[in-house]
């Protein structure tokens, strides 16, 4: 399972949801936590509840509440009916946690099938322990960072410069993220990019989590969407030096050959596949 969006939508405005519902998002992430103020929680349930009720072009996940909060069982109870593609677990500082959200999701008759994203850089725990252990878990279907929260927990003052750039902690979360999802077989996802008003910083910043290897990014505004996808296809020039490189590797019979002055080998068969897999599926996900 990948997706090259994920749209958040609070919970608990039935105008948002069918916003986003008409969006051309890959998935929608129903957004319980940091988009409900406390006293709309219950009713932010019940709505996410009669969305979920209803068919929909895309895939559905929730965003309960963090495990220490108290909230994430109800947010589980109020919704598993409704079969949500996955959960989205914020603040989760480790596999445990992962394990803790799974029973709760099996304890309220959710899906073999039903995936979980865990957010596991918001805290300095989290990110400490992304960096030592192996996340993997059955139902673990992606990871994914952000950076807003991580800056609270430093006490930092700010996670960019002037021009824009994540300073260090935050590019090694980034960083940490993308390879212990890839360590775990799962889908690496990128952080949202939060002036949803400047389109060329999205597509810079998606691109780039592209050319490092994460296979989607989240979204907080539907205009979003749309470069996003734009930036996760690949350039009809990288098609076609995957291609080159196929049919020359296949030419020459043997795990090595020469293309434009170029050796070619096993490596850049892989990226060459990976290339053709991508715009295939951007194609078939258009389609």
């Amino acid at each position: 399972m990948s997706f090259r969006s994920y749209l958040f939508v609070p919970a608990d405005s039935p105008r948002k949801l069918a916003r986003a519902a008409a969006s051309a998002a890959d998935a929608l992430i129903l957004d319980l936590e940091d988009a409900v103020a406390p006293t709309n929680k219950t009713a932010a349930r019940d709505e996410v509840a009669r969305f979920l009720a209803r068919p929909a072009p895309m895939s559905r996940f929730v965003r309960v509440n963090p495990l220490a909060s108290g909230l994430t069982e109800a947010d589980v109870a109020a919704t598993a009916a409704g079969s949500p593609q996955g959960y989205v677990l914020p603040k989760c500082e480790g596999p445990d946690d992962i394990e803790a959200l799974a029973g709760l999701i099996a304890k309220h008759g959710g899906k073999e099938s039903t995936g979980i994203m865990a957010i596991g850089t918001e805290s300095v725990r989290g990110l400490r322990r992304l960096m030592r252990e192996d996340w993997f878990h059955p139902r673990l279907v992606a990871l994914t960072w952000g950076g807003e929260d991580l800056c609270a927990d430093m006490g930092a003052e700010r996670n960019r410069d002037e021009a824009g750039r994540y300073y260090g902690p935050f590019l090694m979360a980034r960083d940490l993220t993308l390879l212990a999802a890839l360590e775990a077989g799962v889908a690496p996802v990128d952080a949202v990019y939060t002036d949803f008003r400047d389109e060329a910083g999205l597509w810079r910043e998606t691109r780039l989590a592209k050319a490092l290897g994460f296979t989607g990014k989240m979204a907080i505004h539907p205009a979003q969407v749309p470069v996003i996808h734009r930036a996760f296809q690949p350039e009809p020039a990288e098609i076609r030096w995957a291609k080159a490189v196929i049919e020359a590797l296949e030419s020459a019979g043997e795990g090595v050959a020469e293309l434009n002055g170029t050796m070619i080998d096993r490596p850049h068969l892989l990226r060459a596949h990976k290339i053709l897999r991508l715009h295939a599926g951007a194609a078939g996900q258009a389609s």
